[in-house]
């Protein structure tokens, strides 16, 4: 995917409206300290495009990007961080909840766990938060040039074990700093948004 044009275009907080979009929605998941903005600045080809936090569990809003006038990217906000409120979390995962239910336009869900660690309850909750609400997530297995690549099939399957998903469901080991996974990601992403045609392709 060339990616031409990026603009963050819609910020939703708690009490916003979700913006009613003509253009097909990716959304992506993940606890705070995954790597999702990383993800998605590599997705969008931008070194620090996605809004990032230096205190994890800051982001408080749902942000929906601009890709080339044809997509969107919806960055979910990062869950699990333990220093944030019991009345705060329960507030964005009211949030993500409404965004699932209501968006007529979301085609695909990535959800990011750290390829490093047993997926958490928090991972698990979400996974199966996505599935009830119809969708069937993709995982993204941040974090790939942290571990060995003799450790990379041990990590997958405990990645699997961890959120009790079936051999079905695609599991794609990704690094920020290789950018290895990006360009399957990014096909992925052109076939749920229907974008599959020869123009977009590099």
């Amino acid at each position: 995917m060339i990616i031409k044009t990026v603009n963050l275009e819609t910020v939703c907080g708690v009490t916003s409206r979700l913006p009613e979009n003509d253009k097909p929605e990716i959304a992506f998941a993940g606890k705070s300290n995954v790597g999702k903005s990383s993800l998605i600045n590599a997705l969008m080809n931008r070194k620090s495009y996605a809004r990032t936090s230096a205190q994890p569990g800051k982001t408080q809003t749902i942000n929906f990007y601009n890709i080339n006038d044809a997509l969107y990217y919806v960055d979910l906000p990062g869950y699990g961080y333990a220093k944030v409120s019991q009345t705060e979390r329960e507030k964005w995962g009211r949030m993500i909840e409404n965004y699932l239910k209501k968006s007529r336009k979301l085609r695909g869900v990535f959800l990011l766990v750290d390829i490093r660690h047993e997926p958490s309850a928090n991972d698990r909750q979400m996974y199966e938060w996505i599935v009830y609400n119809g969708y069937e997530p993709v995982i993204i297995a941040t974090k790939l040039d942290k571990i060995k690549r003799s450790q990379l099939q041990k990590q997958i399957k405990e990645v699997r074990t961890g959120l009790g998903i079936g051999p079905g469901v695609r599991v794609i080991p990704f690094s920020a700093e290789t950018k290895q996974g990006r360009e399957e990601i990014w096909e992925l992403i052109e076939e749920l948004a229907g974008l599959e045609n020869p123009e977009n392709k590099d």
